[in-house]
């Protein structure tokens, strides 16, 4: 699907030179700490070390999540600590964590709303925040559930907490630019697209209030921040088919696009994420570009396939970890080294929590249906010969 806006590499380059990043504003107070982090390069003790890159998929605040939110505060606002507190040390293990917000925020107070217009409550950025992600993309088929003012409580709530996000925009400017992230003394440049906003059309007068998929779009974009300093590009892509284990045509022809765009010595895309399926789909090397084509729902309420019936593979999903590796000598890349996942699993209780799944098994030998669970994540995962290229299952 084509933007009806679209930018010149020059353009955006220009945009990338002049201002820094869609993390917090000048303005804005510290975020709070966290392993990675928005802002400035972190400090490493000897020059460019090895760090990972942590990505999980789709927050989705239904309206049970956002009762158990409320019930987790008890009584004082809404707390999502406590449903993601099983994967925060996996979290905060990592020196470079994003996530997936599918969902636009409401008004401090509300009203909040689940399916099938989310607005979700901004205390969630916050739990985000301090589960230990650096930086969230924004772009999917509910950014627009509540047009502009949607998209606009949402940034300002994620710039307050120093979380940084892409794919979505207040202003024509800050379209014009990724989220710029800094782990191991390599600067991330962080670029999301959607496939369409279940036809609500983009605002009047703000074509660029959302990214949407455009192959020519995101090279020109990729290449705009290799220019401008980028050590690696990291592009996450909301597509795909829902419920369907296997990508669709337009998931492998892009992937293959994107990974066969080539800058100078390099390619210009250097690690695809896949959300929207909500269900784990496959992992796949094309070229030395890893692309995950679904990581399924990372939280999430009952889920329900388009005939009614309950699926629960629609709380099952997978964390991507992937080490980065500095250059091996002057002139050269940064590269995507070791890939793993982690299983993971909204339990839905109640209370509803997430879960590293690995652990949930190991715990709990007599849940024969989280086993089952983890058997078919890693079958989907590694369904397209992902293992024969070097991805494992963390242990």
């Amino acid at each position: 699907m084509s933007l009806p806006h679209r930018r010149t590499a020059t353009a955006a380059l220009a945009l990338l030179l002049a201002l820094p990043g869609c993390g917090a504003p000048d303005t804005a107070p510290p975020p709070a700490p966290a392993t990675g982090t928005a802002a400035a390069p972190s400090p490493t003790p000897a020059g460019p070390r090895p760090f990972t890159l942590l990505a999980t998929g789709d927050v989705l605040a239904h309206t049970e999540i956002i009762q158990q939110a409320k019930e987790d505060a008890g009584g004082n606002g809404y707390d999502f600590t406590a449903m993601l507190a099983g994967v925060e040390p996996l979290v905060r293990a990592a020196d470079l964590a994003i996530c997936h917000m599918e969902t636009v925020y409401g008004a401090d107070g509300g009203p909040f709303t689940g399916y099938p217009a989310f607005k979700t409550p901004p205390q969630i950025a916050r739990a985000l925040r301090d589960a230990g992600y650096a930086a969230c993309d924004t772009a999917s088929n509910h950014t627009l559930d509540d047009g502009p003012n949607g998209i606009r409580r949402t940034l300002d709530a994620m710039d307050a907490v120093g979380l940084a996000h892409t794919g979505s925009a207040r202003t024509a400017e800050e379209a014009g630019r990724p989220a710029l992230l800094h782990a191991g003394g390599a600067t991330v440049a962080h670029l999301a697209y959607t496939y369409g906003t279940n036809g609500i059309p983009l605002p009047a007068g703000e074509p660029w209030a959302v990214n949407l998929i455009d192959r020519d779009r995101i090279l020109a974009d990729a290449r705009a921040a290799r220019a401008a300093g980028a050590d690696l590009v990291v592009v996450s892509v909301h597509w795909g088919t829902e419920w369907q284990d296997a990508p669709n045509e337009q998931q492998l022809t892009l992937a293959k696009e994107l990974a066969a765009g080539q800058g100078p010595g390099r390619p210009d895309v250097d690690l695809i994420l896949g959300t929207h399926a909500h269900i784990p789909q496959a992992y796949e090397k094309i070229g030395d570009t890893w692309t995950v084509y679904g990581m399924g729902d990372q939280l999430a309420g009952h889920m329900f396939t388009y005939d009614g019936a309950e699926d629960p593979r629609g709380n099952w999903s997978s964390m991507a970890r992937f080490t980065v590796t500095p250059p091996a000598g002057p002139g050269l890349r940064w590269t995507v080294g070791r890939a793993e996942f982690v299983p993971q699993i909204t339990d839905l209780g109640p209370p509803y929590r997430v879960r590293d799944l690995r652990e949930a098994v190991r715990s709990h030998p007599e849940r024969a249906d989280w086993a089952r669970a983890l058997d078919h994540i890693r079958s989907v995962v590694l369904s397209r010969g992902a293992g024969a290229a070097g991805l494992t299952m963390a242990q």
